[in-house]
This record gives structure tokens, sequence and C-alpha cells, in this order.
């Protein structure tokens, strides 16, 4: 009798086989009728599932888990409205190079094409944002289909994938081999590469290194550490990619983000070497695409990415290596730095421009001053707590004055994606129990996905959100004055009693209103055990570290007609 023919299974039973074989240990989810018989083979499986309160909430609980793991993150979503709740996740996974599967259930195939109870086109509803969607019409192709699946999340450039699963189909009983596990190909970099960049690197006077992407690992960054070092070229990490490179290390020059060092800007528009390694130098990086001359920098500019796509697609390079940034760095450790290094006062320079922007914290209006609760943060923080945060001004101060030290420790949206900060924690805090977990989120942010702080507390996850409350849409408010002054239109909240929310789920509440009320609150919320929200009322007027929303009014008013 062969394997096959000796192990037959429902479809639903084949497919959670895959995930075991492929080293799932968590799944998140939302439960739905078109899936049961999947929850049903989860039962018997060694599987860890997490439910979360909205299917957005696992789809991002999901991309924590991948970006701490480097495997996929597996989410699972019912038909329909569940699938477009889902589609959030999608969107941030495909901004981000996130590798993600999202299994969806589907109508039964004998009703496909009738617009059945919340039937959608899954291939026309993600077709633009998921790297690959498909439907699984036959139990029989599961194996092949789910490992194809892994395999398109990891390999190139890392992003979503959309699985449609018929509910007739996962309930039909088949006989069928199991796939291997995937492992992705590693696409790494010639010895003729290497000698490229190394012949041009020492040509270079004014060099700089850029770091950003996806699939890196914690050897990688280590390694390429190692490479900065011996060559001295400062380091800058790309939008949201701080964990790539220790903050406080001598070579970091800061993070091209939103409101980034004016000084870090010129110094790489005066550079004639740039090193982009697994970025992409998109919209925020950089600088809305007027960082870079576009095809063809000024600078010697070498691209390094895992996707041949990506190589030249915006910037033309002078060299385009085809690697991922594990392969790319091991290669580094063969290069052999000059007997002199020419650019090394301004490596000093750069280092120096980056402690003055992130050590300075200016007094803004009102009786809580976030620069100074940053600044305590970084010294009190373990080097390895994950920080997470969603999108709004708020989290400019989380990536001025935080100093991300390790790989894996910061999770953070380059989609802009609000509502991040707290689903993201909770998948964090899954994947990793045992390290501290700190939420950012503006008022806003969190409301839009602030009732996964009830999956925190029914697993029992001491996360800690720090809402940071200004009653208003903080960064649309900023934009409407800059070009519609005195004109505030649909841009004002008013928020709940965050501390008295916590407390309502069953975890921790604590209410901030001065700076020196911080400390306090954060160790009686770290003390209790309990996920706890530090509700922390800031004036909507402290709009950025530097400026305030009268300020960007007054400007915009007195702009020459």
């Amino acid at each position: 009798m062969s394997e096959a023919a000796s192990n037959a299974r429902t479809g639903a039973q084949v497919l959670v086989d895959q995930l075991t074989i492929q080293g799932v240990e968590h799944v998140f989810c939302v439960p739905g009728e078109s899936y049961l018989a999947v929850l049903d083979a989860f039962h018997d499986a060694n599987i860890e599932i997490t439910v979360a309160r909205q299917e957005t909430g696992a789809g991002i609980m999901a991309d924590a888990n991948a970006r701490l793991t480097g495997r996929p993150g597996i989410v699972f979503a019912t038909r329909g409205p569940g699938a477009t709740n889902a589609a959030h996740a999608i969107h941030i996974a495909e901004h981000d190079s996130t590798p993600l599967i999202l299994f969806l259930g589907q109508v039964g195939r004998r009703m496909r094409g009738r617009g059945a109870f919340q039937e959608m086109n899954y291939e026309e509803v993600f077709g633009s944002t998921a790297k690959w969607v498909v439907e699984i019409s036959d139990p029989a192709r599961i194996p092949e289909l789910v490992s194809r699946a892994f395999h398109v999340a990891m390999q190139g450039r890392q992003g979503p994938v959309v699985v449609s699963l018929p509910e007739d189909m996962l309930k039909q009983r088949v006989s069928v081999n199991d796939a291997p596990r995937a492992e992705p190909a590693q696409p790494a970099p010639s010895g003729s590469d290497m000698k490229r960049l190394q012949e041009a690197l020492l040509k270079a006077q004014r060099p700089l290194a850029i770091i950003g992407g996806s699939n890196w690992s914690a050897e990688a960054c280590a390694q390429f550490h190692a490479f900065a070092e011996r060559f001295d070229i400062p380091v800058v990490t790309s939008f949201r990619r701080t964990m790539l490179f220790d903050a406080e290390h001598a070579n970091y020059a800061g993070e091209l983000a939103l409101g980034p060092n004016p000084k870090l800007i010129e110094r790489i528009r005066q550079s004639d070497f740039i090193l982009l390694a697994s970025g992409r130098m998109a919209e925020v990086p950089s600088q809305g695409f007027t960082l870079f001359d576009i095809p063809k920098p000024v600078q010697t500019f070498v691209h390094v990415h895992a996707d041949p796509e990506e190589l030249g697609r915006i910037y033309s390079p002078d060299i385009a290596i085809c690697a991922t940034p594990q392969a790319f760095c091991a290669a580094l450790e063969g290069l052999a730095p000059p007997d002199r290094i020419p650019w090394r006062e301004n490596t000093k320079a750069a280092r120096s421009d980056y402690l003055a922007f992130t050590n300075v914290a200016p007094e803004t209006p009102g009786k809580v001053q976030m620069a100074k609760i940053m600044l305590w943060l970084r010294e009190n923080l373990p080097a390895d707590a994950i920080v997470t945060n969603g999108a709004g001004n708020y989290a400019i101060w989380v990536g001025r004055y935080l100093r991300i030290r390790k790989y894996g420790t910061l999770l953070a949206p380059v989609s802009g994606s609000m509502g991040f900060g707290l689903p993201a924690a909770v998948g964090a805090k899954r994947t990793f129990p045992d390290r501290q977990v700190v939420s950012f989120n503006g008022d806003g942010c969190f409301l839009m996905n602030g009732q996964e702080f009830a999956t925190a507390v029914q697993y029992n996850l001491p996360i800690i959100a720090i809402v940071m409350d200004n009653s208003i849409y903080g960064t649309i408010r900023m934009h409407q004055e800059r070009e519609y002054p005195g004109r505030i239109s649909a841009t004002s909240m008013r928020s709940p009693d965050f501390a008295a929310l916590g407390r309502a789920y069953g975890g921790h509440g604590e209410t901030v209103e001065s700076t020196d009320e911080f400390v306090p609150a954060w160790e009686r919320a770290v003390a209790s055990g309990l996920p706890a929200i530090i509700h922390v009322k800031i004036d909507p007027e402290a709009i950025t570290p530097v400026t305030t929303l009268s300020a960007i009014r007054d400007t915009s008013l007195n702009k020459p007609k």
C-alpha cells in the first residue's frame, strides 16, 4: 500500500498537517463557519491558536510573528466581511515586505459564481496587494499549493499570499503525500559582485550605507556591524528599520524617517558613494523621491536586493547585486578595508549630528513632556524589549528618542497604518512571552484596534500600551493647518478614559497628566503583572518635538499670496 493510499484525511486535516510540517507554531484567527473543518483539525494539532477580536487584529498579530521568526505569519479568516477586514493586514505586509499567508474561507464549489452568501472573488479583491492569490479547488493539491505559498511568501521581495479554501473542499477526504518543509532560495552575490563593490568603495571619499527591507537575521545584522566597523562607514537605517543597527554604535548616523535630522539629509546628498542594502528607498525614506536623482543618482550607487525586479525599478545602480541580506552580509566578511580610511572624520561627524539630534529635548506646550518620558524609557527599557507603534505624529517621539539596539525589537509599519501597535504587541508577546513588550499608540490609533486589548487579557499577556491622547487626529490636523490654516474640519476627537477602559477589560489602567507622574505609573503597571494601559494626556499644541499647531498655522497664514 502506498503512503498516499494509507493516509486518507479531510482536506482540512491535510492543510493543518502541512502547517505542522512547515514549522508553524502559532496561528492567529477570528473563527468563522466557512472554515469550521479547519478549526476542528486544529483540535488535534500541536499549534497555538490566538483568537483575535477582529480580522485586522489577527492579521497584524501574524505579521508581528513573521517579523520576529523569519517564517510566514499565518492568519485564518472567514469569507466576505472577514476577508475585507483582513485586507488591512495584507496591505501592511505588502508595503513592509513581510511574509504572511492569509487562509480565507470560501463558499462551496458548486455555489461559486452565483453570488452566494458572503461570496467574493479573492483574486480580484487581493490581486493588487498580495504576491499570489490562489483558490484550492482540489484537496489533493493542498500540499503542493501550501508549499508554493510558503515559497512565494519567503522568496524574492517577501510579502503576503492569499489562499482561498472552499468550504466543501475542506470536508472532502483524500489520500495524498505531504510536501516537505519549504526553505527559501537564498540568492547570493558572486565573487565579481563583491570585488566591484570593494573597488568602488575604496575610491570613495564620503561613503554611506543605508540598510532596510526584510529577511534579515540577528547574524546578518552582526555581520553588517562588523563590516561597518572595519570600514568605519556611517550607517543609516531606512524608515522604521532601526532594529537593523544598534543605535548606540559609533557608526550609527540615524533614521531616514518622517521629520528626519536635516543634517543627515544634507550628509546623504553630499555623499559620493551609497550602499543601499535590501531597502527599496520608497517615498518616506527618499523624502518624497527627492533624496536621489531618478533614474541615475549622482552618487556611486550600489543596490543590494533579493528580488531582481527591485534592482533598477526606480534608481539605476552602478552595481546591482541580487542577494538576500543574509547572503550579502556573509559575503561582506571577505572584504578588507584600506590601510588608511579617508572618511573617518565624516563618520565621526555623522555620529555627532545624530547624538545632538536625539539628545536634545525641546520644551513643548503642556504639562507632559514626551521627549523626557522617552529619554527615561531609553535608559530603563531592557535592550531586548520589543517596541511596537502604529501611525501618527506621536510616533515621531518614539523614532527620535528611543534607541533601538537589537534585531527583532521594533515592529512598526512603513505603510503608515494606524491601529498596528496594539495587535502587533499581542502577536509579539505570544511569540516571545518572556520579553517585555511595549506598544505606543495615539488615541485615534488605539481606537482602531483597541479591542485587541481583550485578546491580551484573555491570554494573560502583560503588555504595556502607552496611549498618547491629544484628542485630535494629530497628523491630519497638522497637515490641515498647513494647507487650510484655521479651517478645522473633521479632525477633532473625544477620547474615552483609556485607563478605565483597561480596567474594564480586566487589565490595569493608569492616567498620566504631567511628566513626573509617568515613572510611578509605569512602575505600577509593570508590577501589576497584567496587560496595562497608561493613558498619557498631552497638549494638542505639542504636535512635534520642534513645532506647534499654532506655529504651523501662523506660518501658513503669513505666506505670500
